[in-house]
C-alpha cells in the first residue's frame, strides 16, 4: 500500500472522529441543559494552560530546563532504536522490548514538551479545542502502553532468568509481536473512553496545568463525573496496579534466585541493574499514584503539575541511561553506531 493511501485512510479517519466528537458533544450539552447545572455550558473553542509560574524572569530558565530534557530524551531514545536496529546481536526479545519502549517514551515526550515550550516561548497559551482532546487520549494511550510495557519487559528478564533452555522457543517472534501488539491495542481502548465523555464542560476554559490532563478536565467538564471516577477507577486497578504488582514479583524472583550465584561479581552487576531499573519504575509509579489514585475533589494542581513532570519528562530521560548505558552489548553497539567502533573497556 502506497504513502497516499496511507494518508487518505488516516484523512478518513480523522473525519470519522471529529463527526463522533461532535456527536457526543450535542449529546452531552443537551445532557447538561436538561439537568439545570448551575453554570452555562461554554461553547469552547480553546483552552487557556495557565501551566508554570507566570513571573516573566524565570521563563528563561523554564524554557531552558525543559528544552535540554526534551532533546536528552529525544537524541537518547532515538541512538537507542538505531543502535538496536543497526546490530544484529541485539535482535533478540530483550532489546526488541527495549526498542519499543524507546519509541513510546519519544512519542509521550513529543505529545507533551514542544507545546509547553512554545508556550514559554510566545507566552501564548492557548490550544485548540480539538487539540487539547488529542493530546489528553495520546497521553493516556502511551501512559498505559508504559505501565503495559513494563510488565511485559519484566516478564521477558523473568523467563530469561528460570527457563534460559525453553526461553527462545517461549519467546519466539510470533509470541513478541503479540505481547507489543496486544498492550498497543488495549492501551488505545482503554484511552478512547474517557476521551469520548469529555465534550461539554460548565466551567470557564481555563486549565491550572501545562498540558491537558485528565483531572485538571474533568473539573471543567459538564457531566456527572462520577462515572468518570468509576471508570478511571477500574482502569487503574487494570492498567496500574496489576502491571506493578506483576514487575514487582518478577523482580522479586529474579534477585531471589541471584542470591544464590556464587559469584559475588555477578550478583553485584545483577543487584545495580535490578536497583536502577526499579528506581525509574519507583518514580513512575510513585507519580502515577500519587496523581490518579485518588479522588478528583482532593486532587492539587500544584502538586499534580510536580509529579506530572517527573513521569512525563524525568522518567524517559532517564530510561536510556538505566536500561542501556548500564548494558555493555547496547553501548557497544552504540559505539559502532557512532564509528568507533568496539566500547573502550573501563
Amino acid at each position: 500500500m502506497s504513502c497516499d493511501n496511507y494518508y487518505d485512510i488516516l484523512n478518513k479517519l480523522e473525519a470519522l472522529m471529529i463527526k463522533l466528537f461532535n456527536a457526543v458533544n450535542v449529546t452531552l450539552v443537551s445532557r447538561c441543559q436538561n439537568k439545570s447545572f448551575s453554570m452555562d455550558s461554554y461553547s469552547i473553542s480553546d483552552f487557556l494552560l495557565l501551566g508554570f509560574s507566570p513571573h516573566p524572569d524565570q521563563q528563561p530558565l523554564l524554557l531552558g530546563l525543559f528544552l535540554a530534557m526534551y532533546l536528552v530524551i529525544v537524541l537518547g531514545n532515538m541512538c537507542i532504536i538505531l543502535a538496536i536496529g543497526s546490530d544484529p546481536h541485539l535482535h533478540t526479545p530483550m532489546y526488541f522490548f527495549l526498542a519499543n519502549l524507546s519509541f513510546i517514551d519519544t512519542c509521550f515526550s513529543c505529545t507533551i514538551v514542544p507545546k509547553v515550550l512554545v508556550n514559554i516561548h510566545t507566552q501564548h497559551h492557548t490550544i485548540s479545542y480539538t487539540g487539547c482532546l488529542m493530546q489528553m487520549y495520546f497521553f493516556m494511550a502511551l501512559t498505559l502502553l508504559d505501565d503495559f510495557l513494563l510488565a511485559v519487559m519484566a516478564y521477558d528478564s523473568y523467563k530469561a532468568t528460570f527457563l534460559p533452555l525453553r526461553y527462545t522457543m517461549i519467546m519466539c517472534p510470533q509470541h513478541c509481536l503479540l505481547l507489543v501488539t496486544t498492550p498497543w491495542l488495549c492501551a488505545h481502548l482503554l484511552a478512547f473512553s474517557p476521551t469520548l465523555l469529555m465534550f461539554s464542560f460548565c466551567a470557564p476554559h481555563s486549565i491550572p496545568h501545562f498540558f491537558c490532563d485528565l483531572l485538571p478536565l474533568l473539573k471543567l467538564a459538564c457531566l456527572d463525573i462520577h462515572i468518570i471516577q468509576v471508570m478511571m477507577s477500574a482502569e487503574a486497578a487494570l492498567s496500574c496496579v496489576v502491571p506493578l504488582t506483576f514487575i514487582l514479583v518478577s523482580y522479586a524472583h529474579i534477585i531471589h534466585t541471584i542470591l544464590w550465584v556464587p559469584s559475588m561479581g555477578g550478583k553485584h552487576k545483577v543487584f545495580s541493574t535490578c536497583s536502577a531499573q526499579l528506581t525509574v519504575i519507583t518514580l513512575f509509579y510513585g507519580t502515577l499514584f500519587l496523581v490518579y489514585v485518588q479522588p478528583s475533589s482532593s486532587y492539587s494542581s500544584d502538586t499534580g503539575m510536580v509529579a506530572s513532570v517527573i513521569y512525563t519528562v524525568v522518567t524517559p530521560m532517564l530510561n536510556p541511561f538505566i536500561y542501556s548505558l548500564r548494558n555493555r552489548d547496547m553501548k557497544e553497539a552504540l559505539w559502532r553506531l557512532v564509528g568507533y567502533g568496539r566500547c573502550p573497556t573501563p
